[in-house]
C-alpha cells in the first residue's frame, strides 16, 4: 500500500485553507499490531469567525491505525492551514478529527482540543470515534485545564 507523496522532502507552501490542504498517508509499518499514535500541537491557531481575532489551542490527537498512518509534514501543513480559517472552536476541533478519520480510516481516534480563553472562558472540545480497541494502551492526555494567573 503506497501512495505518491507530494510534500515530503521538498519546499511546500502553506495551504491557504483546510479545504486546500492535502493530508497524505503512508502504509502502517505494523499493520498486524495495535498501537497508539499521538500528535500534540501546542500552538494551534485559527480565527474567530465573528471578530477575525486569533484563537489558540493545544491539540492532542490520538489514534490507533489500521492500514494507514498520516504523513506528519502533511499534518503540520493541514493544521497550519487553519491560521486564516474562521470557525468556532467546536467546528475546528471536530473538522480536524473527522478529516483524519475520513482519510486514514483508523480503528479509533480521539481529539482533545484545549482552547485558551475567549471572552474569559476557556473552551475544551473532546471527540472520539467510539470505544478504543481492547489491549491498546491509551495514556491520559494530561493537559491541565486553564488556570489563568492563579
Amino acid at each position: 500500500m503506497t501512495e505518491p507523496r507530494t510534500q515530503l522532502g521538498q519546499p511546500t507552501p502553506t495551504p491557504s485553507s483546510p479545504e486546500e490542504a492535502v493530508l497524505e498517508r503512508v502504509a502502517s509499518p505494523h499493520p498486524h499490531h495495535r498501537y497508539l499514535v499521538r500528535f500534540t500541537a501546542p500552538e494551534f491557531t485559527s480565527l474567530c469567525p465573528v471578530t477575525g481575532q486569533p484563537d489558540f489551542a493545544h491539540l492532542v490527537i490520538d489514534y490507533v491505525p489500521d492500514g494507514w498512518i498520516v504523513e506528519s509534514k502533511s499534518l503540520k501543513l493541514y493544521l497550519t492551514s487553519f491560521r486564516n480559517h474562521g470557525a468556532f472552536h467546536e467546528a475546528c476541533s471536530v473538522q480536524i478529527a473527522q478529516t483524519l478519520v475520513d482519510r486514514l480510516q483508523p480503528l479509533w481516534l480521539r481529539i482533545g482540543a484545549y482552547w485558551y480563553p475567549r471572552g474569559g472562558i476557556p473552551i475544551d472540545v473532546f471527540w472520539q470515534t467510539g470505544e478504543p480497541p481492547a489491549g491498546v494502551w491509551i495514556p491520559a492526555q494530561d493537559v491541565p485545564g486553564y488556570r489563568g494567573r492563579g
